[in-house]
């Protein structure tokens, strides 16, 4: 018998009614780490943690003639290593009562108890990553339910910075590392542990957290007190912390973080568990990046949907059928239709019978995947008027399908108005073009209908007016007339006191001249002189008017082609690179400065104050030193 009580491969303890073992066979010894002398007249509590709950309900199953079978009990080796044990106890009857002695037949189930616990680890995080908002509530769930399902104590994260997923400066081998969340379980105490924790900081390579941060792989030790640690492993004795792990928060080649967690046990290396964390480490730093470009989605789309509310551009968007999804407020306050009238309407409710055909074919052109230019269209109000916008449209496509369009237009029926304006204005000062024609184009343009010369040595002065075209749309279109024909009746007249030439005016914008024939040698000093007296001319118009225009004026020296281009409206007009040099220096001139070139600073440097500028890029000419004018000496 005792031959085969030894040689059985299940472990086996025979102990009194007292518990104090008696007999113990060659599988126990081996499990345990206890040689057979180490064990006999030992209790049964050496290696079995609950011995005090276990013998009574041993005796208790016997008094009803029941044998306990696969009770489950924590126990101990000789290393205080944890082994969960399924036990099948009875109790072996003897002649005199009381002195019964107790059979435990087990076999060792802590294999089949950490599968399950990572198993359910596993289960339980994908259900806190797919069920969390954000990042700040996540974290805790999951140190708690790491350590609850393994069956740790305490469980910490370490980061680089104020919390994980905020962008760190700087390469990852720089980081200092300081732990920003810990979960502990009840049954220890470890406020000394914590506090210390939390003044605490490493750098990559340095203590348990450094070193998975510069290996970037899950770590295992078996007892912290023992691992070298000057800063923690003092207050993890007190705490009664041993074994620990950790793994790093990995998306990729970029750490984010690391977790760590600790035990009261002091446990082998886990092997199965640190691949198993390793894989939830990638899982939490995809969370995080994905909640961190959600976030981003969200706070550009309320940037964007707080510009298009705000915005003067009249902004819609409709789906692939035509059905609007969102309007802002322009485009309602200009269309005058409700948000219910809205969610009822298709876009094509509103377009103008004349443009409808022609903006359907563009509709089905873009939800294609074509791309095309600025539109022009007309809408529709609620009160039937008819506005002209003009503006792009794109398409959003998702998996390859057209989902929505997006239009952002300009209302542009001010703007139409005020050029019809300007143009019959133009017409009917055109006609003044014989009084300020040079004496020389004017005799044989009577015996010739295209007269054409070329000029050489004349200033070109190109001015324009800055902040029309924003007070224009909010007048009328006659009014707008008015107030540029005060503003250019007042250039005229500086133009007629220095004997200079009006050439064009093109909206706001206005070109004159100085050396035509009858020329004056002096010609860059008189638009010069001009060119100061238009900037206060343009400041007293704008105290008397409550207004806030500026002006840019640029200025350059050179030869033209000079003619006349329209026998019949007596047009007069300039041609050559000094117009374009000219305009150029207006264009890309500095809004209330005067800007010259080279060759007119140089006729002037002698009498007028300037600021050298730099250089700036000429089209077709390259590089060109400028000036900007100042004053007169």
């Amino acid at each position: 018998m005792d031959q085969v009580i030894t040689a059985i491969a299940d472990v086996l303890f025979i102990t009194n009614n007292l518990g104090k073992i008696k007999k113990v066979n060659r599988a126990a010894q081996k499990l345990f780490g206890f040689s057979e002398k180490e064990l006999i007249n030992q209790p049964i509590s050496l290696i079995i943690d609950d011995e005090q709950v276990l013998i009574p309900a041993i005796h208790q199953h016997s008094f009803f003639h029941k044998n306990l079978e696969n009770l489950e009990v924590v126990c101990r080796t000789k290393t205080r290593e944890k082994r969960l044990i399924a036990f099948s106890c009875s109790v072996i009857p003897k002649k005199i009562k009381g002195l019964e002695d107790i059979l435990y037949i087990g076999r060792d189930i802590t294999a089949r108890q950490h599968r399950e616990q990572r198993t359910s680890t596993q289960y339980a995080i994908t259900r806190i990553l797919s069920e969390s908002q954000t990042v700040k509530q996540v974290i805790p769930q999951i140190l708690q339910s790491i350590c609850q399902n393994l069956g740790w104590d305490l469980g910490e994260l370490w980061t680089p910075s104020q919390y994980i997923g905020t962008s760190v400066e700087g390469h990852s081998l720089n980081a200092v590392l300081r732990c920003v969340e810990i979960w502990s379980s009840r049954v220890i105490s470890a406020r000394e542990f914590k506090a210390i924790t939390w003044q605490t900081t490493y750098t990559p390579g340095v203590g348990l957290p450094g070193r998975i941060w510069i290996r970037r792989l899950p770590l295992w030790i078996q007892d912290i007190t023992e691992d070298g640690d000057n800063r923690r492993s003092q207050p993890a004795a007190e705490a009664r912390l041993h074994a620990a792990f950790g793994f790093p928060i990995l998306d990729d080649s970029e750490i984010l973080g690391v977790m760590v967690f600790f035990s009261r046990d002091v446990q082998p290396k886990d092997k199965d568990l640190l691949q198993m964390v390793g894989s939830i480490g990638s899982q939490i730093a995809q969370f995080i990046k994905r909640k961190q470009a959600e976030d981003a989605l969200v706070e550009s789309e309320e940037r964007y949907r707080y510009l298009f509310e705000n915005a003067n551009d009249l902004i819609q968007c409709v789906n692939a059928s035509g059905h609007f999804l969102y309007v802002n407020r322009a485009w309602q306050e200009a269309l005058g239709y409700s948000e219910a009238e809205i969610a009822n309407m298709n876009v094509f409710d509103i377009i103008h019978p004349e443009f409808k055909q022609e903006c359907l074919q563009r509709f089905y052109r873009v939800l294609s995947g074509e791309k095309i230019g600025q539109v022009k269209a007309a809408f529709v109000t609620k009160s039937g008027q008819t506005i002209f916008i003009e503006g792009n449209i794109n398409c959003k496509f998702v998996e390859g399908h057209p989902v929505a369009t997006r239009g952002i237009f300009r209302n542009i029926t001010q703007r139409l108005a005020t050029e019809e304006a300007v143009r019959h204005q133009q017409k009917e000062t055109e006609h003044l073009l014989l009084n300020i024609l040079p004496a020389a184009i004017s005799k044989p343009l009577k015996e010739s209908a295209n007269i054409v010369e070329e000029v050489g040595d004349v200033t070109i002065l190109f001015a324009d007016i800055i902040g029309f075209s924003e007070i224009a749309a909010s007048m009328s279109a006659i009014q707008l007339v008015n107030l540029l024909n005060s503003i250019f009746s007042t250039f005229d007249r500086l133009t007629e006191q220095d004997s200079l030439h009006r050439i064009k005016t093109i909206g706001d914008a206005y070109m004159v001249v100085g050396g035509l024939p009858p020329r004056r040698r002096d010609h860059p000093q008189a638009i010069a002189q001009m060119a100061l007296q238009m900037q206060t001319a343009i400041a007293l118009f704008n105290t008397q008017n409550n207004q806030n225009f500026s002006i840019r004026i640029g200025i350059h020296t050179g030869i033209v082609i000079a003619g006349v281009i329209d026998f019949k409206k007596l047009t007069y007009n300039l041609w050559g690179d000094t117009v374009n040099i000219a305009h150029c220096m207006e264009s890309q001139g500095i809004v209330g400065k005067i800007q010259v070139t080279e060759d007119t600073y140089k006729s002037l440097c002698n009498e007028f104050l300037f600021e050298k500028r730099g250089e700036i890029e000429v089209q077709d000419k390259g590089k060109m030193t400028t000036y900007l004018l100042i004053g007169q000496k």
